[in-house]
């Protein structure tokens, strides 16, 4: 089932929640840096073909560490362009070194549900 939002601020706090490890958060940082490395790497030498594993780098280890770690199922397949906004938005506050506040965000939304909201999973 997919939670309906109606604006990307009101998307924002449950994207980070589902993201409530740092390690998972970590491990998204990476992936994303390691797709655009190969993805330099593909125009660099001029083989665009190997822009296609970009997509694979980048999700792989990141869907993997919702597996893995969060035990939970990536925003993404309910809400992509609203994800991809929120995890370049989550990788710009952690270079800011702003990672604490997203902890924030994850301890916030944890309340919001315990009160009686719904975390309905995509």
């Amino acid at each position: 089932m997919v939670r309906e939002f109606g604006s990307y601020e009101e998307f924002f706090p449950f994207y980070v929640s589902v993201h409530s490890r740092p390690a998972t958060r970590w491990l998204h940082f990476a992936s994303t840096h390691l797709g655009a490395a190969a993805a330099v790497a593909a125009l660099v030498r001029r083989r665009p073909a190997g822009l296609l594993a970009v997509p694979l780098i980048s999700y792989g280890v990141a869907w993997g560490s919702h597996l893995a770690i969060e035990k939970n199922h990536p925003a993404t397949f309910g809400h992509p362009l609203w994800s991809l906004r929120g995890d370049l938005r989550m990788i710009a506050m952690m270079w800011q070194g702003r990672d604490d506040e997203l902890t924030r965000i994850v301890r916030d939304q944890n309340t919001i549900l315990l009160d009686g909201g719904d975390r309905t999973a995509d």
